[in-house]
């Protein structure tokens, strides 16, 4: 059985077994997993103001969900190695600034994983890459403002990569000199990433979908508007249609030429303003039928999405 938590839980457990270490140049925290969860614990190191490091090593029972509210996200991006068994699997995931839609995070039970995490706020990034021309077209889609979903981006890691999360695994340094080391490495990874994104579009396009995949996307889109309060993660949306992940992630953009949390924002706006045009609901009900637990990002995503604020809408409609 799957253990489930809210996002409240999960920070309350992390905050209640984190162990903080002082150092003379910066602070570390490290968070055991319980043993009634199983073996495991994250290392999180902060390099500087606005640029956090987190290790990872776990190995769970089961499977964990932590549901997961909308929220305002950094920079972010995660090298993951997965092993079961003898099999072992490596993905990077990339996700830009912005609105983090509400979903289900999942981490699998039964099976090692190492990560390396890195967070990144938009103005520690910013001061970091300098002035930016709308050349440099996929830097400027990593800084999306607060109410717009995030770019999200997956993909095997090259050989650079995964020298540069080795060496961020096996660092032999202590305190300064251990610090500068590893936020190179971070900021090397960074580096590779954009490298990686820039490029990416110039690559041949994905394959063409079979008539079978094309199905199950759709699919996969009727779940979506089922379930838009409460959204399953990629992994389980893929899983209940019966397609790998990555093969959902690319057909999805084919179909509908969207990300799949970009589909389903789009899906929540619309629904919310059907919602308030009936007349028979308030704005913050709006919200909590939709899946938004702020009226503040609501409110933002609706004048960003309608050019006008909800309540401002509402009072139209019934003018």
């Amino acid at each position: 059985m799957a253990i489930t938590l809210s996002h409240t839980d999960y920070l309350n457990w992390l905050n209640d077994s984190a162990t903080s270490v002082c150092t003379d140049d910066g602070a570390e925290w490290v968070y055991v997993y319980p043993s009634t969860f199983g073996q495991g614990q994250q290392r999180s190191i902060e390099l500087r103001d606005g640029v956090e490091l987190m290790i990872e090593e776990v190995c769970l029972h089961e499977d964990m969900k932590v549901n997961q509210r909308d929220l305002p996200h950094p920079l972010e991006y995660t090298f993951e190695l997965v092993e079961n068994g003898n099999r072992r699997h490596q993905h990077y995931t990339l996700y830009g600034s912005g609105l983090a839609p509400a979903g289900l995070w999942y981490l699998p039970g039964q099976r090692r994983v190492v990560s390396v995490n890195v967070h990144i706020e938009p103005a520690r990034f910013q001061q970091w890459i300098g002035a930016v021309t709308h050349a440099e077209a996929a830097l400027l889609d990593l800084l999306r403002p607060l109410d717009q979903p995030y770019l999200e981006r997956s993909g095997t890691p090259t050989a650079a990569m995964q020298m540069a999360v080795q060496a961020i695994l096996s660092s032999p340094f202590q305190g300064l000199t251990q610090r500068l080391y590893l936020e190179s490495k971070v900021w090397e990874l960074m580096a590779l990433l954009i490298e990686d994104l820039r490029t990416t579009p110039a690559q041949a396009g994905p394959p063409a979908l079979k008539p079978d995949d094309v199905e199950r996307i759709h699919y996969a889109s009727k779940l979506l508007r089922r379930q838009m309060t409460h959204p399953p993660s990629l992994l389980e949306l893929a899983r209940a249609v019966g397609i790998n992940d990555h093969k959902l992630k690319v057909g999805f953009r084919q179909v509908f030429g969207t990300t799949v949390f970009g589909y389903l924002h789009e899906h929540r706006m619309e629904r919310s303003r059907q919602l308030l045009e009936s007349g028979d609901i308030s704005v913050i009900e709006a919200a909590q039928a939709v899946g938004f637990t702020s009226r503040g990002h609501f409110a933002a995503a609706f004048r960003r999405r309608y050019g006008v604020n909800p309540g401002v809408y509402v009072r139209g409609r019934r003018a």
